[in-house]
């Protein structure tokens, strides 16, 4: 019988607490350490989650006996080094999104997960909320599917920072990011998990001079549906989501955390399937992979290798025609 599963962490921002104060909800979990590149602010960090360690060194951390599984929420250009550095040591990994830099990076990080016999796990908590479950279950009711169009546009606090001259990580190639890595991989996930990679894709996007993207439009194509998918972190948008099927549309309220879904149908009717959510949002993708750990499992079949591999080539495919590379990128 597997006790208590103990956690380490990487990552002292926002998204690590947001994530602990969810993880925390669930019996099976346990924090037993943080990283933090200094002591200083790691024990700042560790201070508001029950003292746990403190490591300054990702090797040592790795090493330890006291940890089953890590949670990283390091920038994106280091996902896939740590993760394998962890899983070779035999750790189940749980990876913010995007799970690495490229498909290649995560190529070697499924290689590794099958190697060592651990979980990976990307951490795109969309796919796993209530309510994507109510939308794949009633997914039938709409007939014959010919559009997904979703989007994700939400300003960015850091861009009046770029504006001024200040370039942020999250306006910085070095660390992978830019507006579809952080933003537009929300709609490309639930599109893939839902029907699989597109046979096709057609990117559109604005560069910025720091050399990632601001926002950007991609277009995929399917045998018998297309998919319009619309993100930025220069502008906002308060559209809901849509799945058009020939008999009704699913109206999404938010495809990065689906809170409200009902089907609108070609007479005028309206169904309602909302699901009550009980937990924070980001509980259920911890859930997920401790029910893996438990099982013996090595990949979830919701946000699975194959699932996070095909959106990883998507985006590295919308990234080649809008011109935007990063150091890890081989091309």
């Amino acid at each position: 019988m597997i006790g208590l599963i103990r956690f380490g962490t990487i990552g002292t921002n926002w998204i690590t607490e947001r994530f602990l104060h969810a993880a925390l909800e669930n019996d099976d979990f346990e924090l037993k350490a943080v990283y933090s590149r200094t002591e200083e602010k790691g024990r700042e960090f560790a201070a508001q989650f029950g003292e746990p360690k403190v490591y300054t060194d990702l090797n040592e951390m790795a090493s330890s006996d006291e940890i089953d599984a890590v949670y990283i929420a390091s920038p994106n250009s280091l996902h896939a080094e740590q993760a394998i550095l962890f899983m070779n040591h035999h750790k189940h990994v749980l990876c913010e999104k995007p799970l690495a830099s490229n498909s290649g990076e995560v190529r070697k990080m499924i290689a590794a997960a099958e190697a060592n016999g651990v979980v990976l796990m990307e951490a795109m908590k969309s796919t796993l909320m209530p309510n994507f479950r109510i939308m794949k279950e009633n997914l039938y009711k709409i007939g014959q599917v010919r559009r997904y169009f979703a989007g994700y546009c939400q300003y960015s606090s850091r861009y009046d920072a770029f504006k001024q001259g200040t370039v942020l990580n999250a306006f910085n190639p070095e660390f992978s990011n830019g507006a579809l890595m952080d933003l537009g991989i929300y709609c490309i996930y639930p599109l893939v998990s839902l029907f699989g990679k597109p046979d096709s894709v057609k990117a559109f996007g604005i560069m910025l001079s720091s050399g990632v993207d601001g926002e950007g439009s991609v277009i995929m194509r399917y045998p018998e549906m297309d998919a319009v998918v619309m993100y930025s972190k220069i502008s906002d948008s308060f559209l809901p989501a849509e799945i058009q099927g020939e008999n009704g549309t699913m109206v999404i309220d938010r495809i990065n955390q689906p809170y409200d879904v009902k089907i609108q149908y070609r007479d005028g009717s309206v169904e309602e399937l909302t699901q009550q959510q009980i937990h924070e949002s980001m509980y259920y993708e911890l859930e997920e992979f401790i029910r893996m750990i438990r099982r013996g499992k090595r990949c979830s079949k919701i946000n699975s290798h194959e699932t996070s591999l095909a959106v990883a080539e998507v985006m590295e495919e919308a990234r080649k025609q809008i011109g935007l590379k990063y150091a890890a990128d081989p091309w």
